[in-house]
């Protein structure tokens, strides 16, 4: 038998879930500025008690919504670097794409890389994006390494370097005049990056 503070902690995990849910649909479509409070308590059916209770604030409800964003969109791109596997040097190039085009996706850009930096500060934005993806670029580099592929180096600071060099070429892109051709610009010089990873043999 359930107890109460079972049942109490569940309607408060429904509770966070609504708010964060309504909060990414919204501030998706129209950016954390464009969107009060009240709406997105009416969006999440919920009173604004409960936002309150379960954030400190606007900004507190975004932290949420980025991380969740984050998480998802770094599922979809270690899935898809999943698929490559048996090839570590085809599972970086997909992943370096995945990457460019989940950010090109309106809602993901808007909350990740137009909003997030602004809002949240850059410090706490490249926090969020490092516990994320941080894990992924590292596996990834490590299966390269040992498969022989990629010349063997101390693999943190790498997989910093390139988690960087990914936001700054989705970030270069969501600003650009043409988007979709900055896109291929930055995946065509990330490509050239990883081919300077690899062994000489297998250029």
């Amino acid at each position: 038998m359930e107890s109460v503070g079972s049942k109490h902690e569940q309607r408060s995990q429904a509770t966070r879930a609504a708010l964060v849910a309504a909060a990414r649909r919204l501030f998706g479509e129209r950016g954390y500025a464009g969107v009060g409070t009240e709406e997105i308590v009416r969006a999440a059916g919920v009173t604004r008690g409960a936002l309150y209770h379960q954030f400190r604030d606007k900004t507190d409800l975004f932290d949420a919504t980025v991380r969740t964003v984050e998480a998802e969109v770094t599922e979809r791109i270690a899935a898809q670097m999943r698929a490559g596997a048996d090839d570590p040097v085809k599972a970086l190039r997909t992943g370096a794409r995945a990457f460019l085009d989940a950010f090109a996706e309106p809602d993901v850009e808007r909350v990740l890389l137009l909003d997030a930096p602004g809002v949240l500060g850059w410090r706490r934005w490249r926090e969020i994006g490092q516990e994320y993806g941080l894990g992924v670029i590292t596996a990834a580099l490590e299966a390269a390494m040992t498969a022989g592929v990629m010349t063997v180096q101390p693999v943190v600071p790498l997989a910093h370097l390139l988690l960087g060099a990914l936001d700054e070429a989705a970030l270069k892109a969501a600003h650009a005049e043409d988007p979709e051709a900055a896109r291929t610009e930055m995946a065509e010089a990330l490509d050239s990056l990883l081919t300077g990873l690899l062994t000489r043999e297998n250029i």
